[in-house]
């Protein structure tokens, strides 16, 4: 038998991590304990503990690293070298591209709603949005109100939240988003 600390090394994070997600998408957050998780991957709850004190915390770490997934691709596409149209149609294409190829991701993203995680969650939504909203405003030729980029990014986030589960990729319906985006892009580069 292995002993407890090789068998709390073999156990990464990620691993906790990826069980963790499966396991709050089909059962709900509030369904699932640290000893599932654990039996899920075949440890005991303690190895868990080694490297989360407790499940908002596991929670909150997926939240973190989803947020910044997106925002890892949003950065990537504002840094393309495309003319600001094209720029910001390819931004929106990528946010739902990666709600749709990321489905348990966005879920765990948006889509959970349960007091112990809301005190959990820190200021990855926010900065995400923020970059969004910048980049967004600074693509536009023309001004556009906080009302207005917050109706485009709900907007995005219904088109993927329609979607999810319904499609397995975004590959699926890749021109219904071009056309969705099309239509939301109408009049921002207009004065």
């Amino acid at each position: 038998m292995a002993s407890r600390k090789s068998a709390q090394r073999d156990l990464t994070r990620e691993m906790i991590m990826d069980a963790a997600r499966d396991l709050f998408i089909v059962k709900g957050y509030e369904h699932v304990s640290m000893r599932q998780i654990a039996k899920e991957l075949g440890y005991s709850h303690g190895a868990i503990y080694y490297h989360f004190t407790n499940k908002a915390e596991l929670f909150y770490a997926l939240v973190e690293e989803h947020f910044g997934m997106l925002e890892q691709r949003l950065l990537e596409l504002a840094q393309a070298p495309l003319a600001p149209q094209e720029k910001l149609e390819a931004i929106l294409l990528g946010y739902i591209e990666f709600g749709l190829n990321h489905q348990s991701h966005y879920e765990i993203m948006f889509l959970i709603k349960d007091e112990e995680v809301r005190n959990c969650i820190n200021q990855s939504p926010n900065k995400t949005y923020e970059l969004f909203a910048q980049t967004v405003q600074s693509l536009c030729e023309k001004q556009l109100s906080i009302q207005e980029i917050w109706s485009i990014f709900l907007s995005l986030h219904g088109f993927v939240t329609h979607y999810l589960r319904h499609v397995l990729q975004y590959e699926d319906v890749k021109d219904m988003a071009k056309g969705h985006v099309r239509f939301l892009l109408k009049g921002t580069f207009e004065s």
